[in-house]
């Protein structure tokens, strides 16, 4: 059976495994939280608002997982730390902080359709059976990870096209300064400004290949 897999990465660029695990047993569930925030700003004496949009928080993603030494579960005999080896290899992927990189490691998670990319937020650890000696041989691990995305990756994905951006273009045959302020603001009639800001004598003297920036707006 595919178990749950972490892999744990100091570096989200080049994404070079520096541990990973497979759980004891499979989670029964896994939830995903996705949260959209808008301003609430809302006008004295109004009864309702057109939502803003102010931003997009990062995906959530929580797991319960089993670890359990018991043998009853699984084939897994107590070490002699008890079930206390698991979690510690669960801390040294997600929570152990590297002092190169002063943040805790980033993970990815594999299982089934699922791949996950992120950081550990939460960890809440709760010891359910002890041996005599009063080591721990069960404890549920309730997680919470946080979706984390490199910024080259998140840029591209988000492609934001909002005239409030500085945007960079590079001309295509075919294209006139109007028709790319028509297609950056919006309006074809900040043409003369943009010339301007580039340095242009002529708007007509742009060329396939040129690059073009378009401030933002006031």
């Amino acid at each position: 059976m595919t178990k749950l897999k972490i892999i744990s990465f100091d570096d989200p660029k080049t994404r070079i495994p520096v541990g990973q695990m497979d759980v004891l047993i499979n989670p029964d569930t896994y939830s995903k939280k996705i949260e959209i925030k808008y301003s609430e700003k809302q006008a004295p004496g109004t009864t309702g608002k057109l939502p803003k949009f102010s931003k997009i928080e990062p995906d959530k993603m929580d797991f319960e997982l089993l670890f359990d030494r018991t043998g009853v579960i699984t084939d897994q005999p107590p070490g002699l730390l008890g079930v206390e080896e698991d979690i510690d290899q669960l801390k040294s992927l997600t929570v152990e902080y590297k002092g190169n990189k002063h943040r805790p490691r980033f993970v990815s998670l594999y299982w089934g359709t699922l791949k996950f990319d992120g950081c550990l937020q939460n960890m809440d650890i709760s010891y359910k059976l002890f041996d005599p000696r009063g080591l721990p041989l069960r404890a549920v691990v309730r997680t919470t990870f946080m979706g984390c995305i490199e910024d080259i990756k998140r840029i591209n994905r988000e492609n934001a096209q909002s005239p409030d951006l500085t945007h960079v273009r590079v001309v295509k045959q075919g294209d006139t300064l109007p028709l790319m302020c028509y297609e950056i603001y919006g309006d074809s009639k900040y043409y003369i400004e943009v010339a301007k800001f580039n340095g242009l004598d002529n708007f007509r003297e742009i060329q396939p290949a040129d690059k073009i920036k378009f401030p933002p707006l006031a």
